[in-house]
């Protein structure tokens, strides 16, 4: 019959063939990455931070961190807040982002980038916006408005 393949081999080889066209490229990462790495509310405060600027210190943005969590302007941010901040994406967050490709964190200077797939977690997190957390963006978002004016 016209339209349909002739033998099993032929059928089998167009539904891989129709299959794999469909597959994204592999330099794009998965979508059970992207939710892990915006996961934790720390990660997505510094994901928040790589729309304003693209490289920080950790420092720089551990201080940030601290001031958004307890909703309090940079220059009030307590030594135990920006250290208890500075540890935690020291030894949790930052790592996990550099295993997905997020950032890259140098050791020298102690200071991240965006990476790879920085882009794909970017969007997803202005897509979900504020249904994670309604500070969360709250606070990116004015600092960012505050910049631009």
């Amino acid at each position: 019959m016209a339209g349909y393949p002739e033998s099993d081999e032929e059928a089998t080889s167009d539904v891989s063939a129709s299959s794999e066209k469909q597959l994204p490229p592999r330099s794009i990462l998965e979508l059970e990455p992207v939710y892990q790495a915006l996961g934790h509310s720390r990660r997505r405060y510094l994901c928040y931070t790589l729309l304003e600027d693209t490289e920080w210190s950790l420092t720089d943005l551990a201080e940030k961190i601290a001031a958004w969590e307890n909703d309090i302007p940079e220059d009030e941010v307590t030594e135990d807040q920006r250290e208890d901040a500075y540890v935690s994406l020291y030894h949790a967050h930052v790592p996990k982002l550099v295993d997905a490709g997020v950032i890259s964190y140098d050791e020298e200077t102690k200071t991240i980038t965006a990476a790879e797939h920085a882009e794909q977690v970017l969007t997803a997190l202005e897509g979900m916006g504020a249904s994670l957390d309604s500070n969360q963006e709250t606070h990116a978002r004015s600092e960012m408005d505050e910049q631009e004016d």
